[in-house]
Protein backbone atom coordinates (compact mmCIF):
# COMPACT_ATOMS: atom_id res chain seq x y z
CA UNK A 1 0.00 0.00 0.00
CA UNK A 2 1.28 3.54 -0.84
CA UNK A 3 1.38 6.61 1.87
CA UNK A 4 2.06 9.94 1.05
CA UNK A 5 5.54 10.67 0.72
CA UNK A 6 5.80 7.25 -1.85
CA UNK A 7 6.91 4.74 0.75
CA UNK A 8 5.31 1.50 1.53
CA UNK A 9 2.68 1.08 4.65
CA UNK A 10 4.58 -2.04 6.85
CA UNK A 11 1.63 -3.33 8.44
CA UNK A 12 2.29 -4.84 12.12
CA UNK A 13 -0.03 -8.28 11.69
CA UNK A 14 0.71 -11.28 10.21
CA UNK A 15 -0.81 -14.79 10.70
CA UNK A 16 0.59 -17.55 13.53
CA UNK A 17 2.47 -19.75 12.12
CA UNK A 18 2.85 -21.74 15.08
CA UNK A 19 -0.98 -22.73 15.14
CA UNK A 20 -0.58 -23.47 10.79
CA UNK A 21 2.22 -26.08 12.44
CA UNK A 22 0.16 -27.65 14.88
CA UNK A 23 -2.86 -27.45 12.42
CA UNK A 24 -0.53 -29.57 10.02
CA UNK A 25 -0.16 -32.47 12.10
CA UNK A 26 -4.37 -33.16 12.93
CA UNK A 27 -6.19 -36.03 11.29
CA UNK A 28 -8.46 -33.69 10.26
CA UNK A 29 -5.79 -31.60 7.90
CA UNK A 30 -3.88 -34.43 6.75
CA UNK A 31 -7.39 -36.27 4.93
CA UNK A 32 -8.13 -33.15 3.66
CA UNK A 33 -4.93 -33.21 1.59
CA UNK A 34 -5.30 -36.86 0.48
CA UNK A 35 -8.84 -35.72 -1.08
CA UNK A 36 -7.45 -32.52 -2.11
CA UNK A 37 -5.65 -35.40 -4.77
CA UNK A 38 -9.55 -37.12 -6.23
CA UNK A 39 -9.45 -37.97 -9.25
CA UNK A 40 -12.77 -35.56 -10.60
CA UNK A 41 -12.89 -37.99 -13.50
CA UNK A 42 -13.27 -40.93 -11.82
CA UNK A 43 -17.36 -40.93 -11.33
CA UNK A 44 -17.24 -44.03 -8.90
CA UNK A 45 -18.64 -43.27 -5.69
CA UNK A 46 -15.55 -42.32 -2.55
CA UNK A 47 -15.18 -45.05 -0.27
CA UNK A 48 -14.54 -43.35 3.31
CA UNK A 49 -12.20 -45.39 5.29
CA UNK A 50 -10.69 -42.72 6.85
CA UNK A 51 -12.25 -41.03 9.10
CA UNK A 52 -14.44 -41.83 12.14
CA UNK A 53 -17.92 -40.71 11.70
CA UNK A 54 -20.25 -43.05 10.34
CA UNK A 55 -23.60 -41.27 10.50
CA UNK A 56 -24.11 -40.75 6.95
CA UNK A 57 -24.46 -44.50 6.45
CA UNK A 58 -28.54 -45.73 7.42
CA UNK A 59 -27.15 -48.93 9.38
CA UNK A 60 -25.71 -46.36 11.83
CA UNK A 61 -28.62 -43.87 12.62
CA UNK A 62 -28.65 -43.14 15.96
CA UNK A 63 -31.75 -44.17 18.11
CA UNK A 64 -35.34 -42.18 17.52
CA UNK A 65 -35.56 -41.56 21.01
CA UNK A 66 -32.51 -39.57 20.68
CA UNK A 67 -33.78 -37.32 17.94
CA UNK A 68 -37.10 -37.32 19.91
CA UNK A 69 -35.30 -35.88 22.77
CA UNK A 70 -33.80 -32.85 20.46
CA UNK A 71 -36.87 -32.41 19.67
CA UNK A 72 -38.53 -32.20 22.72
CA UNK A 73 -36.31 -30.18 24.05
CA UNK A 74 -36.12 -27.11 21.08
CA UNK A 75 -40.29 -27.31 21.74
CA UNK A 76 -39.75 -27.25 25.83
CA UNK A 77 -38.87 -23.20 25.26
CA UNK A 78 -36.31 -24.10 28.53
CA UNK A 79 -33.37 -24.25 26.25
CA UNK A 80 -32.96 -21.02 24.37
CA UNK A 81 -31.02 -19.26 26.83
CA UNK A 82 -27.35 -19.27 27.62
CA UNK A 83 -26.31 -22.20 29.90
CA UNK A 84 -23.94 -22.27 33.38
CA UNK A 85 -20.41 -22.29 32.89
CA UNK A 86 -20.14 -26.20 33.57
CA UNK A 87 -23.26 -27.05 31.99
CA UNK A 88 -26.51 -27.60 32.81
CA UNK A 89 -27.43 -29.40 35.90
CA UNK A 90 -29.86 -31.99 34.43
CA UNK A 91 -27.55 -32.54 31.61
CA UNK A 92 -24.49 -33.29 34.31
CA UNK A 93 -26.46 -35.15 36.75
CA UNK A 94 -27.48 -37.74 33.63
CA UNK A 95 -24.00 -38.22 32.65
CA UNK A 96 -22.87 -38.46 36.44
CA UNK A 97 -24.95 -41.55 36.80
CA UNK A 98 -24.19 -42.88 33.58
CA UNK A 99 -19.83 -43.15 34.17
CA UNK A 100 -20.85 -43.90 37.16
CA UNK A 101 -21.55 -47.77 36.14
CA UNK A 102 -19.31 -50.05 37.03
CA UNK A 103 -17.00 -47.84 39.55
CA UNK A 104 -16.51 -48.65 42.81
CA UNK A 105 -17.81 -44.96 44.09
CA UNK A 106 -20.45 -42.83 42.58
CA UNK A 107 -19.49 -40.08 40.64
CA UNK A 108 -21.13 -36.53 41.44
CA UNK A 109 -22.80 -34.02 39.20
CA UNK A 110 -19.95 -31.43 40.47
CA UNK A 111 -17.25 -33.27 38.58
CA UNK A 112 -18.93 -33.09 35.67
CA UNK A 113 -18.07 -30.47 32.66
CA UNK A 114 -19.77 -30.61 29.25
CA UNK A 115 -17.76 -29.39 26.66
CA UNK A 116 -18.34 -29.39 22.88
CA UNK A 117 -17.44 -32.74 21.77
CA UNK A 118 -14.57 -34.20 23.08
CA UNK A 119 -12.20 -32.26 21.45
CA UNK A 120 -12.92 -28.90 23.76
CA UNK A 121 -12.65 -31.18 26.71
CA UNK A 122 -9.10 -31.95 25.43
CA UNK A 123 -8.33 -28.23 24.48
CA UNK A 124 -9.51 -27.70 28.05
CA UNK A 125 -7.57 -29.91 30.04
CA UNK A 126 -4.67 -29.41 28.18
CA UNK A 127 -4.60 -25.78 28.78
CA UNK A 128 -4.89 -26.40 32.19
CA UNK A 129 -1.89 -28.44 32.69
CA UNK A 130 0.60 -26.30 30.16
CA UNK A 131 1.97 -24.58 33.38
CA UNK A 132 6.03 -23.56 32.10
CA UNK A 133 8.31 -26.44 32.01
CA UNK A 134 5.86 -28.71 32.10
CA UNK A 135 5.47 -32.15 30.00
CA UNK A 136 2.63 -34.70 29.15
CA UNK A 137 3.38 -38.21 28.10
CA UNK A 138 1.25 -39.29 24.63
CA UNK A 139 0.55 -42.46 23.12
CA UNK A 140 2.35 -43.66 19.69
CA UNK A 141 0.16 -44.29 17.60
CA UNK A 142 -2.35 -42.12 19.09
CA UNK A 143 -4.66 -39.43 18.45
CA UNK A 144 -2.72 -36.53 17.18
CA UNK A 145 -4.95 -33.80 18.22
CA UNK A 146 -3.50 -34.21 21.85
CA UNK A 147 0.08 -32.95 20.33
CA UNK A 148 -1.72 -30.18 17.95
CA UNK A 149 -3.28 -28.85 21.03
CA UNK A 150 -0.14 -29.73 22.97
CA UNK A 151 1.97 -27.82 20.63
CA UNK A 152 -0.41 -24.64 20.33
CA UNK A 153 -0.24 -24.47 24.46
CA UNK A 154 3.39 -24.56 24.50
CA UNK A 155 3.61 -28.00 26.58
CA UNK A 156 6.02 -30.36 26.28
CA UNK A 157 5.57 -33.47 25.02
CA UNK A 158 6.96 -36.58 24.87
CA UNK A 159 5.77 -40.13 23.31
CA UNK A 160 5.38 -43.70 24.57
CA UNK A 161 4.90 -46.70 22.73
CA UNK A 162 1.88 -48.69 22.12
CA UNK A 163 3.32 -52.48 21.28
CA UNK A 164 1.12 -53.91 18.63
CA UNK A 165 2.86 -57.32 19.74
CA UNK A 166 0.96 -57.32 22.87
CA UNK A 167 -2.26 -56.06 21.90
CA UNK A 168 -1.62 -52.50 21.41
CA UNK A 169 -0.76 -52.09 25.58
CA UNK A 170 0.97 -49.48 27.02
CA UNK A 171 4.96 -49.70 27.07
CA UNK A 172 4.89 -49.14 31.44
CA UNK A 173 8.92 -49.55 31.21
CA UNK A 174 9.21 -46.61 28.27
CA UNK A 175 6.63 -44.64 30.10
CA UNK A 176 8.90 -45.03 33.56
CA UNK A 177 11.86 -43.72 31.04
CA UNK A 178 10.08 -40.96 29.96
CA UNK A 179 8.99 -39.48 32.86
CA UNK A 180 10.53 -36.72 35.47
CA UNK A 181 9.96 -34.13 37.76
CA UNK A 182 8.15 -32.16 35.40
CA UNK A 183 5.85 -34.78 34.04
CA UNK A 184 2.37 -34.06 34.61
CA UNK A 185 -0.28 -36.68 33.31
CA UNK A 186 -0.48 -39.82 30.92
CA UNK A 187 -2.96 -40.44 28.05
CA UNK A 188 -4.14 -43.07 27.02
CA UNK A 189 -7.23 -43.77 24.82
CA UNK A 190 -9.70 -46.69 25.49
CA UNK A 191 -10.80 -48.19 23.47
CA UNK A 192 -8.19 -47.18 21.18
CA UNK A 193 -8.13 -44.98 18.43
CA UNK A 194 -6.07 -45.71 15.75
CA UNK A 195 -5.27 -49.74 17.22
CA UNK A 196 -8.85 -51.01 17.61
CA UNK A 197 -7.62 -52.23 20.97
CA UNK A 198 -9.69 -52.79 24.22
CA UNK A 199 -7.54 -52.60 27.62
CA UNK A 200 -7.87 -55.54 30.26
CA UNK A 201 -8.79 -54.91 33.41
CA UNK A 202 -4.71 -55.69 34.86
CA UNK A 203 -3.62 -53.74 32.38
CA UNK A 204 -5.23 -50.81 33.45
CA UNK A 205 -4.60 -51.41 37.27
CA UNK A 206 -0.98 -51.21 35.93
CA UNK A 207 -1.37 -47.86 34.15
CA UNK A 208 -2.75 -46.24 37.37
CA UNK A 209 -0.04 -47.86 39.90
CA UNK A 210 2.70 -46.44 37.44
CA UNK A 211 1.05 -43.27 37.48
CA UNK A 212 0.57 -43.19 40.88
CA UNK A 213 4.54 -44.03 41.57
CA UNK A 214 5.60 -41.02 39.19
CA UNK A 215 3.32 -38.67 40.83
CA UNK A 216 0.73 -37.75 37.65
CA UNK A 217 -2.86 -38.14 36.67
CA UNK A 218 -4.39 -40.20 33.77
CA UNK A 219 -6.29 -38.54 31.13
CA UNK A 220 -8.54 -41.28 30.10
CA UNK A 221 -10.39 -40.76 26.64
CA UNK A 222 -13.07 -43.12 26.79
CA UNK A 223 -14.58 -41.12 23.64
CA UNK A 224 -15.60 -44.86 22.01
CA UNK A 225 -16.14 -46.29 25.43
CA UNK A 226 -18.27 -49.47 25.59
CA UNK A 227 -17.86 -49.81 21.37
CA UNK A 228 -16.22 -53.14 22.23
CA UNK A 229 -16.99 -56.58 20.61
CA UNK A 230 -13.79 -58.60 21.10
CA UNK A 231 -12.36 -61.35 24.47
CA UNK A 232 -12.03 -58.36 26.78
CA UNK A 233 -14.62 -55.95 28.19
CA UNK A 234 -14.70 -52.14 28.34
CA UNK A 235 -12.81 -51.00 31.61
CA UNK A 236 -14.00 -47.39 32.67
CA UNK A 237 -10.51 -46.13 33.89
CA UNK A 238 -12.31 -44.38 36.99
CA UNK A 239 -12.42 -47.40 38.14
CA UNK A 240 -8.82 -46.60 39.57
CA UNK A 241 -9.68 -43.23 40.83
CA UNK A 242 -8.74 -44.17 43.99
CA UNK A 243 -5.28 -45.56 43.03
CA UNK A 244 -4.25 -42.11 41.06
CA UNK A 245 -6.71 -39.08 40.03
CA UNK A 246 -8.14 -40.04 36.54
CA UNK A 247 -9.96 -37.54 34.22
CA UNK A 248 -11.99 -38.94 31.77
CA UNK A 249 -12.79 -37.66 28.62
CA UNK A 250 -16.30 -38.64 26.54
CA UNK A 251 -19.01 -37.47 24.42
CA UNK A 252 -22.03 -38.78 22.83
CA UNK A 253 -20.56 -38.41 19.09
CA UNK A 254 -19.30 -42.36 18.97
CA UNK A 255 -21.70 -44.36 21.03
CA UNK A 256 -25.05 -42.67 19.95
CA UNK A 257 -23.16 -41.95 16.22
CA UNK A 258 -23.75 -38.38 16.45
CA UNK A 259 -20.36 -36.18 16.45
CA UNK A 260 -22.34 -33.10 14.48
CA UNK A 261 -24.42 -32.58 17.76
CA UNK A 262 -21.06 -31.65 19.43
CA UNK A 263 -21.65 -32.80 23.06
CA UNK A 264 -18.86 -34.08 25.27
CA UNK A 265 -17.83 -34.24 28.90
CA UNK A 266 -14.68 -33.59 31.00
CA UNK A 267 -14.77 -35.86 34.43
CA UNK A 268 -12.99 -35.94 37.28
CA UNK A 269 -12.26 -39.27 39.27
CA UNK A 270 -10.82 -38.47 42.04
CA UNK A 271 -12.56 -39.91 45.69
CA UNK A 272 -8.96 -38.99 47.18
CA UNK A 273 -9.84 -34.97 46.37
CA UNK A 274 -6.25 -34.10 45.00
CA UNK A 275 -7.68 -32.69 41.63
CA UNK A 276 -9.45 -30.03 44.27
CA UNK A 277 -6.44 -29.60 46.34
CA UNK A 278 -4.36 -29.13 43.85
CA UNK A 279 -6.30 -26.32 41.80
CA UNK A 280 -6.68 -28.61 38.22
CA UNK A 281 -10.40 -28.33 38.85
CA UNK A 282 -10.70 -24.51 39.67
CA UNK A 283 -8.32 -24.25 36.60
CA UNK A 284 -11.02 -26.25 34.45
CA UNK A 285 -13.75 -24.43 35.60
CA UNK A 286 -11.70 -21.06 34.80
CA UNK A 287 -10.49 -21.99 31.58
CA UNK A 288 -14.12 -23.02 30.46
CA UNK A 289 -14.75 -19.39 31.77
CA UNK A 290 -13.55 -18.16 28.82
CA UNK A 291 -14.63 -20.63 26.28
CA UNK A 292 -17.77 -21.24 24.61
CA UNK A 293 -20.67 -23.89 25.42
CA UNK A 294 -22.19 -26.63 23.72
CA UNK A 295 -26.06 -25.46 22.01
CA UNK A 296 -28.45 -25.36 25.49
CA UNK A 297 -31.04 -27.20 23.70
CA UNK A 298 -28.43 -29.98 22.93
CA UNK A 299 -27.40 -30.30 26.92
CA UNK A 300 -31.15 -30.35 26.87
CA UNK A 301 -32.24 -33.31 25.56
CA UNK A 302 -28.79 -35.34 27.31
CA UNK A 303 -31.01 -36.87 30.32
CA UNK A 304 -33.21 -38.48 27.77
CA UNK A 305 -30.78 -38.96 25.42
CA UNK A 306 -28.98 -41.09 28.33
CA UNK A 307 -32.07 -42.59 30.13
CA UNK A 308 -34.33 -43.62 27.31
CA UNK A 309 -31.88 -45.21 25.23
CA UNK A 310 -32.38 -49.27 25.34
CA UNK A 311 -30.05 -51.96 24.92
CA UNK A 312 -30.91 -52.89 22.02
CA UNK A 313 -29.63 -49.74 20.38
CA UNK A 314 -26.41 -50.42 21.43
CA UNK A 315 -26.56 -54.20 20.61
CA UNK A 316 -27.13 -53.25 17.25
CA UNK A 317 -24.16 -51.38 16.73
CA UNK A 318 -21.95 -53.22 18.60
CA UNK A 319 -22.70 -56.55 15.92
CA UNK A 320 -22.72 -54.48 12.95
CA UNK A 321 -18.70 -53.20 14.44
CA UNK A 322 -17.85 -56.61 15.18
CA UNK A 323 -18.98 -58.00 11.63
CA UNK A 324 -17.56 -55.25 9.50
CA UNK A 325 -14.06 -55.42 11.82
CA UNK A 326 -14.36 -58.99 11.07
CA UNK A 327 -14.76 -58.33 7.66
CA UNK A 328 -11.72 -55.56 7.74
CA UNK A 329 -9.51 -58.13 9.28
CA UNK A 330 -10.36 -61.01 6.43
CA UNK A 331 -9.86 -58.60 3.54
CA UNK A 332 -6.81 -57.15 5.02
CA UNK A 333 -5.13 -60.61 5.06
CA UNK A 334 -5.85 -61.15 1.29
CA UNK A 335 -3.98 -57.87 0.41
CA UNK A 336 0.23 -58.86 0.78
CA UNK A 337 1.42 -55.28 1.59
CA UNK A 338 -0.85 -54.87 4.35
CA UNK A 339 -0.60 -56.61 7.33
CA UNK A 340 -2.72 -55.80 10.66
CA UNK A 341 -0.98 -57.11 13.74
CA UNK A 342 -4.04 -56.99 16.21
CA UNK A 343 -7.56 -58.00 15.55
CA UNK A 344 -9.49 -54.90 16.05
CA UNK A 345 -11.55 -55.80 19.36
CA UNK A 346 -13.23 -51.62 19.70
CA UNK A 347 -13.88 -48.47 18.53
CA UNK A 348 -13.68 -47.99 14.49
CA UNK A 349 -9.99 -48.81 13.14
CA UNK A 350 -7.47 -50.94 11.89
CA UNK A 351 -3.78 -50.00 12.61
CA UNK A 352 -2.02 -51.74 9.48
CA UNK A 353 1.63 -51.46 8.39
CA UNK A 354 2.37 -51.07 4.92
CA UNK A 355 5.35 -53.90 3.35
CA UNK A 356 7.10 -50.63 1.03
CA UNK A 357 9.47 -53.66 -0.27
CA UNK A 358 6.19 -55.33 -1.79
CA UNK A 359 5.22 -52.31 -4.06
CA UNK A 360 6.57 -49.96 -7.01
CA UNK A 361 6.89 -46.46 -7.47
CA UNK A 362 5.63 -46.16 -3.89
CA UNK A 363 7.95 -43.92 -1.23
CA UNK A 364 5.51 -43.71 1.94
CA UNK A 365 2.86 -43.65 3.85
CA UNK A 366 1.34 -40.58 2.56
CA UNK A 367 2.70 -41.53 -1.09
CA UNK A 368 0.35 -44.59 -0.91
CA UNK A 369 -2.95 -42.68 0.76
CA UNK A 370 -2.43 -39.83 -2.24
CA UNK A 371 -1.87 -42.41 -5.27
CA UNK A 372 -4.58 -44.89 -3.85
CA UNK A 373 -6.64 -41.74 -3.39
CA UNK A 374 -6.00 -40.53 -6.86
CA UNK A 375 -6.39 -44.08 -8.86
CA UNK A 376 -9.32 -45.72 -6.53
CA UNK A 377 -11.21 -42.41 -5.20
CA UNK A 378 -10.80 -44.90 -1.98
CA UNK A 379 -9.72 -42.28 0.87
CA UNK A 380 -7.61 -44.10 3.88
CA UNK A 381 -5.81 -41.94 6.58
CA UNK A 382 -1.62 -42.64 6.74
CA UNK A 383 -0.20 -43.64 9.74
CA UNK A 384 2.54 -41.15 10.24
CA UNK A 385 -0.90 -38.32 11.17
CA UNK A 386 -1.28 -40.85 14.24
CA UNK A 387 2.59 -41.26 15.23
CA UNK A 388 3.05 -44.14 13.14
CA UNK A 389 5.01 -43.74 9.64
CA UNK A 390 4.60 -46.34 6.74
CA UNK A 391 1.41 -47.09 8.31
CA UNK A 392 -2.68 -46.58 7.12
CA UNK A 393 -5.62 -46.19 9.38
CA UNK A 394 -8.17 -47.90 8.25
CA UNK A 395 -12.00 -47.08 9.42
CA UNK A 396 -14.26 -50.34 9.13
CA UNK A 397 -17.38 -48.15 10.30
CA UNK A 398 -18.83 -48.39 7.09
CA UNK A 399 -21.73 -50.05 5.01
CA UNK A 400 -20.23 -54.32 4.24
CA UNK A 401 -21.16 -53.40 0.51
CA UNK A 402 -18.91 -50.47 0.55
CA UNK A 403 -16.04 -51.84 2.67
CA UNK A 404 -16.16 -54.83 0.14
CA UNK A 405 -15.66 -52.29 -2.90
CA UNK A 406 -13.29 -50.18 -0.83
CA UNK A 407 -10.89 -53.63 -0.49
CA UNK A 408 -11.41 -54.92 -3.99
CA UNK A 409 -10.51 -51.66 -5.10
CA UNK A 410 -7.05 -51.13 -2.89
CA UNK A 411 -6.48 -55.28 -3.68
CA UNK A 412 -6.53 -53.63 -7.32
CA UNK A 413 -4.13 -50.91 -6.70
CA UNK A 414 -1.56 -53.51 -4.74
CA UNK A 415 -1.78 -55.58 -7.88
CA UNK A 416 -1.21 -52.55 -10.42
CA UNK A 417 1.67 -51.25 -8.24
CA UNK A 418 3.21 -54.66 -7.50
CA UNK A 419 7.10 -55.29 -7.66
Amino acid sequence: MTIGNGGMKRWSFHGNEELEAAASITVRGVLAKVMSNLNPEDHRAVIPLGHGDPSAFSCFRTAAVAEDAVFDALRSRKFNSYAPTVGVLPARRAIAKYVSHGLPYKVSPDDVFLTIGCEQAIEIIIKVLAVPGANILLPRPGYTYYEAQAAANHLEFRHFDLLPDKGWEVDLEGVKALADENTVAIVIINPGNPCGSVFTHDHLRKVAETARMLGILVISDEVYGHLAFGSNPFVPMGVFGSTTPVITLGSLSKRWIVPGWRLGWLVTNDPNDILHKSGVVESIVSSLNISSDPATFIQGAVPQIIEKTTDDFFSNIIGILRETADLCFEKIEDIPCLTCPHKPEGSMFAMVKLNLSLLEDIEDDMDFCMKLCKEESVIVLPGFAVGKKNWVRITFANEQSSLEDGFGRIKDFYQRHAK
